[in-house]
């Protein structure tokens, strides 16, 4: 059954294509290749999850990286598994929805937002928080977290099913979620890897609500190519006064339009599928 229909969302499987798949590919890949390396050397299984793991005061003196290789990064099959079907259910309806680069945008500003606030809070409190500058975390669940609240965010009425078993709003299912990350970041095992999650879905939240709906990166580019295509019609325009004066001295009159283009004096026509028209 299709992920998105008039009525409940079925949680069987979406398709299993772009942006969602690579996320996904890339998940196991870094999973199973840090287990055959652990298999071959403890030790260099251990440095590298130090290494990826996201630590708070660590990723702020350098290790940059960690605030995008965290997410790749889990200790445990199942809780991967889990993650991964999340990311499937939901990422891809918003794929569907809006685009893989849209959701590729969401992805990295969730997870690189969500860790570099959670990071900068932790060292800013210091050592006696409940964050600790060097408590490490990892895993996909702050985009999971993320990818709930945007599907709520476009379709807060729409009910998603799981298994026949229990239906809910996907308004109150993304509540639900945020609710639970926020008592886990103030009283659970895991506080920092919590906070996380919960400083992704923030991200996502502001994002959505104040980022055009194709993304940033399409509103810069047609900002930037309208910028663009102004110079360019303004210099023609200029240009072509220059060739009307020219002209005229002369003793030829030309017609041109507002934006520079020649009249035929015959009345015929342009054909505006001709590139040479196109600016």
């Amino acid at each position: 059954m299709a992920f998105r229909s008039n009525g409940p969302v079925m949680l069987a499987l979406p398709p299993f294509r772009g942006v969602t798949r690579r996320i996904i590919l890339t998940a196991l890949i870094a999973y199973f290749g840090l287990a055959i390396i652990g298999l071959l050397s403890p030790e260099m299984d251990i440095r590298l999850h130090n290494l990826a793991g996201l630590v708070p005061d660590i990723a702020l003196h350098g290790a940059v990286w960690q605030f995008l290789s965290y997410p790749f990064v889990t200790e445990g099959l199942l809780n991967l598994l889990f993650a991964l079907l999340s990311v499937w259910f939901f990422a891809s309806a918003l794929e569907e929805e809006r685009g893989g680069r849209w959701l590729m945008e969401y992805f990295l500003l969730t997870t690189i937002g969500g860790g570099l606030l959670a990071s900068l809070i932790a060292v800013a409190l210091g050592p006696g928080n409940r964050w600790v500058p060097f408590a490490q975390t990892m895993g996909l669940w702050p985009f999971v977290l993320a990818a709930v609240v945007a599907f709520a965010y476009a379709n807060p009425e729409q009910e998603v099913r799981f298994q026949f078993i229990l239906s809910v709003k996907a308004k109150y299912l993304a509540v639900i979620y945020v609710l639970v990350y926020l008592a886990l970041a103030l009283v659970g095992g895991d506080r920092f890897g919590s906070a996380v999650a919960v400083l992704a879905a923030l991200c996502g939240f502001v994002f959505l609500h104040f980022a055009p709906r194709r993304g940033v990166r399409v509103a810069v580019s047609e900002w930037w190519f309208g910028i663009r295509n102004a110079y360019y019609r303004a210099k023609r325009r200029r240009a072509a006064k220059k060739f009307t004066v020219y002209m005229r001295k002369q003793g030829k009159d030309v017609s041109l339009d507002k934006d520079g283009r020649y009249i035929d004096p015959n009345g015929t026509p342009r054909d505006l599928s001709d590139k040479k028209w196109m600016n």
